[in-house]
């Protein structure tokens, strides 16, 4: 009698990938970074198991946002004081932290348990064309659309 098939995360062979964002919209590169991440692309994927690869995201600072995002969509953060609550316009984000609006938007489509915050390590976000990840020869991906 056959057994069912199980992949082990530890037994997962992680790849890592380049990811180009000039001139992609943020939503469309998160969750096909997010999958990437989670491991959706691969055939044993189990969604119990980390099976995901690492991804490196270059060119964050020239991400397009559509529509009136930039003014109108808000990021916030509080100090956990009494007054505290921060609120920062896309437009500023993009032009002060380009690599943190990225991350945010791929965490915000990984699962919200500790899985999730095991795979929130596997991206890598830079602002400009260099990245300090040559040695472990990352395969180009090209998004789709």
């Amino acid at each position: 009698m056959r057994t069912t098939y199980m992949p082990k995360g530890n037994a997962a062979e992680r790849k890592w990938y380049l990811v180009d964002a000039e001139g992609k919209t943020l939503g469309r590169l998160a969750s096909e970074v997010a999958g990437i991440i989670r491991g959706k692309h691969k055939p044993d994927f189990t969604p119990h198991v980390d099976g995901g690869d690492f991804v490196i995201v270059i060119n964050a600072d020239k991400i397009e946002l559509t529509g009136k995002k930039l003014t109108q969509k808000m990021y916030y953060r509080h100090s956990h004081y009494p007054g505290g609550l921060k609120a920062t316009s896309a437009g500023e984000m993009l032009k002060n932290k380009p690599d943190r609006m990225i991350e945010l938007a791929v965490h915000g489509m990984l699962p919200k348990n500790r899985l999730g915050d095991s795979l929130k390590t596997r991206i890598k976000v830079y602002a400009g064309a260099e990245h300090p990840h040559q040695a472990q020869q990352p395969e180009v991906w090209e998004l789709r659309g």
